[in-house]
This record gives C-alpha cells, sequence and structure tokens, in this order.
C-alpha cells in the first residue's frame, strides 16, 4: 500500500506550530538569540570599556577622568555597556535556575530574584554613569 501523504514522517506538531517555528514551550528560540545577541553585542562593548577604564587610569587628575566620562561617546558605550552585560547576566543565571533549580516555589523565587538583582545592579551604574556624564550640566 503506498503512502500518499506529503511527508510520511510522523511528528506531534501541529502544521501551524512548524511553520511559526515554535519548540515545546511554544515560545520558540527566542531567549536562546537573546542570550547568543547579547554575547555578541558584549564582545566590542567590553573592549571598549577596557580602554575607557585603561584611559581613565592613565588620566593624571580627577577632573581630567570626569571629562572622559562626560564625553558624550563614552557615556553612551558605558550605558550600552551596562544594559547588554546585566541583560546577558540575567538570562544566564536565568537558564541556571531553571536548569538545576528543581522546587517549583524556590525556582519562581529565584528568577523573580534574579530579575529584581539584574535591575537593581543595571539602574545604580546607570544612574552613577548619568550623574558622573551629566554632572557638570546639571550643576
Amino acid at each position: 500500500m503506498a503512502d500518499n501523504r506529503a511527508d510520511t514522517r510522523v511528528s506531534m506538531r501541529t502544521p501551524l506550530a512548524r511553520v511559526k517555528g515554535l519548540g515545546a514551550s511554544g515560545h520558540g528560540v527566542e531567549h536562546w538569540w537573546l542570550h547568543r545577541m547579547t554575547a555578541v553585542s558584549n564582545v566590542p562593548l567590553i573592549i571598549a570599556f577596557v580602554i575607557i577604564v585603561a584611559a581613565l587610569a592613565a588620566s593624571p587628575s580627577y577632573q581630567e577622568a570626569i571629562a572622559i566620562i562626560s564625553h558624550p561617546l563614552v557615556a553612551i558605550i558605558l550605558i550600552l555597556a551596562v544594559v547588554s552585560v546585566t541583560n546577558h547576566m540575567r538570562l544566564g543565571m536565568q537558564i541556571v535556575i531553571e536548569d538545576y533549580v528543581h522546587d517549583k516555589g524556590l525556582k519562581i523565587a529565584a528568577v523573580i530574584a534574579n530579575n529584581f538583582y539584574a535591575v537593581i545592579i543595571g539602574v545604580a551604574c546607570l544612574y552613577a554613569i548619568l550623574k558622573v556624564s551629566l554632572g557638570r550640566i546639571l550643576v
């Protein structure tokens, strides 16, 4: 007996799920892609961060260090680095929590704590960068 089906592979996925490319959880690979994209964006941002820190270490006075951070391009690079690194950190810790914490209530609490921690660190860093970079303007 001939099989007249177009695709002879047995699949439990609906045709709509196959078209959308969604995984078993129904969310697709958004988390995976976001984690990879932040990893890729971290490379040039961290290189720029290291160069900025080296320039700050080489500056002989506090006023010159403030002038370096007050430059708009430097402040924008630092802000982008903070946002990318804290988001990458949050996503990475979420993966670890979801893989290794087995108690459902503890897992939810740990993911919530992870999100709050990442937001607190990010906001504190952004506040410091903005305070230093806009300090001369706002005084």
